[in-house]
């Protein structure tokens, strides 16, 4: 099972999501359930991908920050042959040729630069933690996707049963009326009504039919699949009873500025842009470097020629112009505003904290509600019927029905997707999903 934990790379106690990266991503056969759905959108979705591969990038700038505490050493060698004529001592006018071979071996080595090196490198390594984080964020942003279309799916296919069922209740109301007007019990401007109620149960119908397609499409897409791609859901059903939350807002609070992967990218930039401070002071700051050289020169007729240089060389800057100057500025710059872009970010966690929880908790409410609902509304709307058909009622009285017991079948529909999303979102306000269910492992939900 494939773990998604708001953590950035090295972090202890988190267990990272798989990297898509070169993983062979098959799609189940059969119904699709709702964990095979997560995995497969993890593997194959492009933005998950794509944040993958980013934080592969920033994991190789960091090996080519560390690479400035290695010396480097460098090769040079040429060869050459010139030709051509001139006078030798005796006055003669002769031909020549002169090959020349000379190679060259150079170390250099930075010895220390007053923070700058090691600021770098601490700069990469906090923006590979974000990068880590941000992939992270991403894995859950797609995480949320899947349970958004995969039950948008559901609730699309409910929502078109719900249409059929309606539009055949209208249809038995029509021939209800129809007939009661052939039998001279019933009136013309009956069965009219009931053509009326029945033609717009008969559009509402189409209109379900377009969302379900709109729905399958935008669930493909998510998965990483082309809009075309038929696909076979297998949901779990929402249970009967939800148990109410009992957790405390401090808490859950708490959880997420521990556990949000936007979070700790947004600090982890921080203190990157604060390194950067650092690397921006040494650039006015000396420079020492120890370097050695070995040459050797082989020319024709003269003898051989080998030098060994070594030393220390120290460069300090006098006057450049003010940019380390401005440089600095920038960078502190840069820092207050990665600073309080962090502050916003946790300012934002905790609104969707507390958006999310008491989103889930309207959402149990909502549940149990329709629940009794949609059983009254059905129940009147046979009677209604059965009132008509027998001469005590009115068509008012069964368009009425129908039509509140259409609305409560709809409300139903949406108060299992709204559960569905909410618990979902609350995960994700908390940091914390999974392929298996959106709120596995929380002690603070249901």
């Amino acid at each position: 099972m494939l773990v998604v934990a708001a953590a950035a790379p090295g972090a202890q106690g988190a267990e990272q999501p798989t990297d898509p990266i070169g993983r062979e991503c098959t799609l189940p056969a059969g119904a699709l359930s709702f964990p095979a759905a997560v995995d497969y959108a993890l593997c194959r979705n492009p933005t998950t991908r794509g944040a993958w591969a980013a934080s592969r990038a920033q994991a190789a700038a960091l090996g080519v920050a560390k690479s400035a505490w290695y010396p480097s050493l460098t090769a040079t060698g040429s060869e050459s042959r010139t030709t051509g004529q001139h006078y030798d001592s005796a006055g003669n006018y002769v031909d020549q040729t002169l090959n020349t071979g000379d190679a060259t071996l150079a170390l250099s080595w930075t010895l220390y630069d007053f923070g700058g090196r090691t600021g770098r490198i601490d700069s990469a390594r906090r923006l590979y933690e974000a990068s880590g984080a941000t992939a992270n964020s991403v894995v859950q942003q797609t995480v949320r996707a899947v349970v958004q279309s995969y039950y948008g799916v559901v609730a699309a296919d409910a929502n078109l049963v719900a249409a059929t069922t309606t539009e055949q209740a209208n249809a038995k109301s029509l021939e209800v009326a129809r007939t009661l007007q052939q039998g001279g019990v019933g009136t013309t401007a009956d069965v009219l009504q009931a053509q009326t109620a029945h033609d717009q149960a008969a559009l509402t119908l189409v209109q379900a039919e377009a969302t379900t397609r709109t729905a399958r499409g935008t669930l493909a897409v998510t998965l990483g699949l082309t809009a075309d791609r038929p696909l076979v859901l297998d949901a779990d059903p929402v249970p009967a009873q939800v148990p109410a939350l009992s957790a405390r807002m401090a808490d859950l609070m708490a959880e997420a500025a521990r556990q949000r992967p936007d979070l700790a990218a947004a600090q982890a930039q921080r203190e990157a842009a604060a390194a950067d401070v650092r690397v921006a002071r040494s650039t006015g700051l000396p420079l020492i470097t120890v370097g050695a050289q070995k040459s050797w020169i082989n020319t024709t007729d003269l003898p051989n020629q080998n030098y060994r240089q070594f030393g220390v060389t120290v460069t300090v800057p006098i006057f450049t112009g003010f940019s380390t100057v401005y440089g600095v500025r920038q960078a502190k710059a840069t820092l207050n505003e990665r600073a309080e872009s962090a502050e916003q970010v946790r300012l934002n966690v905790s609104l969707d904290v507390w958006n999310a929880y008491y989103g889930l908790d309207s959402a149990n409410q909502q549940l149990s509600a329709t629940a009794a609902l949609i059983k009254t509304a059905e129940d009147n709307q046979q009677v209604a019927l059965g009132r008509y058909q027998s001469g005590v009622g009115t068509i008012i009285d069964v368009l009425t029905a129908q039509n509140a017991a259409a609305s409560a079948r709809e409300q139903r529909i949406n108060a299992e997707l709204g559960w569905k999303v909410a618990r979902a979102q609350l995960a994700f306000a908390l940091g914390r999903l999974t392929s298996a269910a959106p709120l596995a492992g929380s002690s603070a939900l249901p």
